[in-house]
């Protein structure tokens, strides 16, 4: 194995990154959250970065998805590795072309951010209603969990599809995988070249439409022999689990990352066990190993391989000792007899004890649940709350868990306050306005953590889908160990408020410890500002014990010339307050970020951004917290006493 390198990157890019190296043609159409995956394509193409052959691939924009698929079927017919990315209804407008990619055994894969489809709302956020949508199709389906897993499966879904000639779809959660930028192993371009077989690029040049070797293709067919066709596709998806398996564990040999189609991970006596796919499979890994080291028999089993469903491997991933199993998808299937992965678990249980595989002997109790529709939260409460349920003497079938249904009474209770995050994690929050600058300031200061310290850092932005003028909240983690938390920060160590306005609008004080810090960007001066805070603020500092700072932001950017961007400011009070670098060296790779991220817009701007660096420090002032509320002023109600129970 070569010598590791680490890089801090979101999803996007990390499949992205794999993509283009594998691939020759690179048709796209933008959608959110799959965009900026072509868009980095579109980039390394114009400048002329080239692929494992030496040749710059074709990016090509389409007018649609449907467009995109299309121009994929036709270069993968002329012989050519082509891609391309997608999510939610623009996967539906590629339907119809997977269909025939897939029935004539054609090598390909599909990357996508997997996004809401539409029903009775258009959301912009992320669950597997799309992949879902997708499953008839004959692709072969892998979910990774992580912006590593993501890097890495790209890869494998490649040599897994070249193999078999089982077209593969790649999926990853939208925003909460796609967006998350996260310090993690860069896959070097050995590695990548390692696990491309030339020969099987060779046989798929080879079956290329060409008059030189004319072969009847797309014909149309009666029943007297549609049928019996059709089942000629069945050798290759009965290989294909085992070739997938291959060639994980041909990365494995490569990376020292070992995987399986299905990962069971948890006590070897489990008798309540989770069985998931996506994002979801982190919080339950963390939350399985918080509650295993309590002596709590639980366990979890990530689903990495969804289609071809290998039910033998499904069955032995799972424990003897295993009495209760819930099932849960990241989709709504109405009128069904329950969501996809819940079917085919109870199915593949059936089947395995039939044919006596596994160490399984009874069927144990199995019920299905719904979560994160729409990117809704999923944290380590919900897990625990759902093995809760599965020690209880009657279960909720079909249940939910992470809202409160009311009206059908589907939900599942559970212990908001439980956490598992450990003392080790630092973790900061910071509420900034849309277009401001914030969230770019704080992708660098992920970047300078992950590549200056040796710890692991992990950073996610929350939009408001009207975006520019709307509040941004963003969440960075980091710590010596690698980061499994894909959910929101409940618990800061430190809060900072962007903007003055906030205070009064958003109760941010109630996500920071005791002890932690708060800082404030106001035009108050240092003796005055406490005055200005409303009551709820002032009793939080003091029943927290709160260490509080200032800076007048926008003064600092007037001087420096910097306009209304108070981003780069607000990011030297962070490391300055927050001690994760040496305060000069800190501040030195800050003003490099700058001129990485501003390099290219001139000198002027570059001389601006590290002139407000310097001036930062100058103008932060920690605040001596009076013991009392001497304020009279209180945050408004969100809603008023005189509106009625309905509101």
């Amino acid at each position: 194995m070569e010598q590791k390198k680490y890089i801090t990157i979101d999803g996007n890019e990390a499949v992205s990154y794999v993509a283009y190296r594998v691939n020759e043609v690179i048709s796209i159409y933008p959608i959110t959250p799959s965009s900026s995956m072509g868009e980095w394509a579109d980039e390394w193409s114009a400048k002329g970065i080239k692929n494992m052959w030496g040749t710059v691939p074709t990016v090509v924009e389409m007018q649609s998805e449907g467009g995109a698929a299309g121009a994929m079927h036709g270069a993968l017919q002329a012989g050519t590795l082509t891609t391309t990315f997608t999510a939610s209804q623009g996967l539906l407008l590629m339907i119809p072309n997977m269909f025939k990619i897939a029935g004539e055994l054609t090598p390909a894969v599909i990357h996508v951010s997997a996004r809401t489809v539409a029903a009775h709302a258009l959301s912009i956020f992320g669950d597997h209603s799309d992949v879902m949508a997708a499953r008839a199709t004959g692709f072969g389906m892998l979910a990774s969990a992580s912006v590593q897993e993501a890097m890495d499966f790209a890869l494998v879904a490649q040599k897994a599809t070249m193999e078999s000639r089982v077209p593969f779809l790649h999926f990853f959660d939208g925003f909460r995988t796609s967006h998350e930028v996260s310090k993690i192993e860069l896959m070097s371009d050995k590695v990548i070249r390692s696990m491309i077989d030339d020969q099987l690029l060779m046989e798929h040049r080879n079956r290329a439409l060409s008059p030189d070797h004319p072969v009847l293709r797309g014909t149309a067919q009666n029943p007297d022999v549609f049928f019996q066709a059709r089942e000629t596709v069945n050798p290759h998806y009965m290989a294909c689990p085992d070739l997938t398996q291959k060639a994980f564990d041909k990365f494995a040999e490569l990376t020292g990352r070992q995987y399986s189609l299905f990962d069971y991970v948890g006590a070897k006596d489990a008798e309540r066990v989770i069985v998931l796919m996506g994002s979801g499979c982190d919080t339950a890994h963390d939350t399985v190993n918080y509650l295993t080291e309590k002596g709590e028999k639980v366990g979890v089993v990530k689903v990495r391989m969804y289609r071809p469903f290998d039910v033998r491997r499904f069955v032995e991933s799972l424990p003897a000792s295993v009495k209760s199993v819930a099932v849960l998808d990241r989709t709504k299937e109405p009128g069904a007899s329950g969501e996809p992965l819940y079917a085919d678990c109870v199915n593949a249980l059936h089947e395995g004890l039939a044919n006596r595989w596994g160490q399984v002997k009874t069927m144990p109790r199995v019920i299905g649940g719904r979560y994160g529709l729409s990117s809704k939260e999923f944290t380590p409460a919900m897990i625990k709350g759902v093995f809760d349920h599965l020690k209880e003497g009657t279960l909720k079938n079909h249940f939910t868990i992470g809202i409160n249904d009311d009206v059908t009474n589907t939900s599942l209770p559970y212990d908001h306050g439980f956490s598992t995050e450990p003392d080790t994690v630092r973790r900061a929050l910071f509420y900034g306005l849309g277009s401001d600058g914030t969230v770019g300031a704080n992708k660098n200061s992920i970047k300078i953590i992950g590549e200056n310290t040796n710890n692991y850092a992990q950073g996610y932005f929350v939009y408001d889908s009207k975006k520019a003028g709307a509040v941004t909240i963003s969440h960075l983690r980091f710590g010596p160990n690698p980061i499994q938390s894909p959910y929101l920060i409940s618990k800061a160590n430190f809060v900072a408020c962007h903007q003055t306005f906030f205070i009064e609008k958003y109760d941010m004080l109630s996500n920071v410890v005791d002890g932690g810090t708060f800082l404030l960007n106001t035009p108050a001066k240092q003796e005055d500002v406490w005055d200005t805070l409303p009551v709820e603020v002032q009793e939080k500092i003091i029943a927290k014990k709160l260490k509080f700072y200032v800076i007048d932001a926008y003064k600092v950017a007037e001087e420096t010339g910097m306009g209304l961007r108070i981003n780069t400011i607000m990011q030297t009070c962070y490391f300055a307050i927050s001690g994760v670098l040496p305060k000069e060296e800190a501040i030195n790779a800050i003003k490099d970020a700058i001129k990485k991220t501003y390099g290219k817009k001139g000198e002027s701007i570059v001389k601006k951004n590290t002139d407000a660096v310097d001036q930062s420090l100058a103008n932060m002032h920690e605040v001596q917290v009076p013991g009392k509320v001497t304020s009279k002023k209180h945050m408004p109600k969100p809603v008023s006493d005189k509106a009625p129970d309905y509101v």
